[in-house]
């Protein structure tokens, strides 16, 4: 069965059509690569991990079961990922710019003791990069790559926590989210409000909205030889073509604020977190069209569609 999972700000994990799985600011998501089990950081000064199964009669309506749950090591976590083994997870502690990685078992439940992994570092914006702001983590290659939004770095980390060389962008890049696509690397730089592409050791960068002002890029996707960016600020989601970042489109994000959005199929849901709703998009010739259908959500921030349950 196809649910949309939407976490946020709000009372808990939401699943669109169906039920309400309650806790504490789910405030992302992410699935076991092959198991009905579905992970959230819990967003707070003191962050919590959870993790919850999917499977059974009692989930048939989209509301979850809590599996385990432990401290993120970190504080304010933001983002969790999961290798495509399913035998580790990573969370990025935004607050401190931890990072913590958990091995998982043949349940999905958490095993043995995380590995922690701090970091030091400061970046010329100074109300936002006074120190290190681990913001996503992402698998690729065996390789943990972090966006460290604090540091303008590519953190990376090999999967029992050794320390490689980082990747670093111009200072007040800010990066946030980022992608692979072959050898290239896309970022979405948050304090700047470029895509950056970074290929055979060579930078490069466009502009993630072609509307004058201030604009903050929050998630970046990459769907063929397309380039997906939300932007906070002109409120808007842009198409950039992969191979030179040149402007495809870019249209309203049918709300305030688009924190997140996912692709499923021919259909793009982007969870405006201000105006508490996920508005849907059909996709044609690669442009998300509006349909005029929003689902109210309170305060959303991460969208997952997923095939979990009986």
């Amino acid at each position: 069965m196809k649910h949309l999972y939407v976490g946020g700000y709000g009372p808990g994990i939401v699943t669109l059509g169906g039920g309400l799985t309650r806790v504490a600011s789910p405030s992302f998501l992410a699935a076991h690569p092959s198991l009905p089990v579905l992970y959230a950081v819990g967003e707070l000064e003191r962050g919590w991990l959870t993790a919850f199964s999917a499977a059974g009669e009692e989930t048939a309506d989209g509301v979850l079961v809590p599996l385990a749950e432990r401290p993120s090591e970190g504080d304010t976590p933001c983002h969790v990922a999961v290798d495509p083994s399913g035998t580790l997870l990573a969370v990025a502690n935004y607050g401190d710019g931890t990072v913590s990685l958990h091995h998982l078992d043949a349940r999905g439940a958490f095993t043995g003791d995380p590995v922690v992994l701090p970091h030091e570092g400061c970046g010329p914006v100074a109300d936002r990069q006074e120190r290190s702001h681990a913001h996503q983590c992402v698998f690729h290659d065996g390789v943990i790559h972090v966006a460290d939004l604090g540091t303008d770095e590519i953190r990376r980390y090999l999967p029992d926590g050794t320390a490689l060389e980082p990747l670093t962008l111009q200072p007040g890049a800010g990066p946030r989210h980022l992608a692979f696509s072959g050898g290239r690397l896309y970022v979405a730089g948050e304090l700047d409000g470029n895509v950056w592409m970074i290929e055979d050791g060579r930078a490069s960068a466009a502009p993630a909205s072609a509307v004058p002002g201030p604009n903050h890029p929050s998630h970046l996707l990459l769907e063929g030889d397309l380039v997906y960016v939300g932007n906070r600020g002109p409120n808007t989601v842009s198409v950039l073509r992969a191979g030179d970042l040149s402007m495809v489109a870019e249209v309203p994000s049918g709300g305030d604020w688009p924190r997140h959005f996912a692709i499923d199929g021919d259909r793009m849901y982007v969870a405006n977190q201000r105006s508490g709703g996920v508005a849907v998009f059909a996709i044609k010739d690669g442009v998300p069209e509006p349909t005029g259908e929003v689902h109210e959500v309170d305060s959303p921030a991460c969208v997952l569609p997923l095939e979990m349950g009986p």
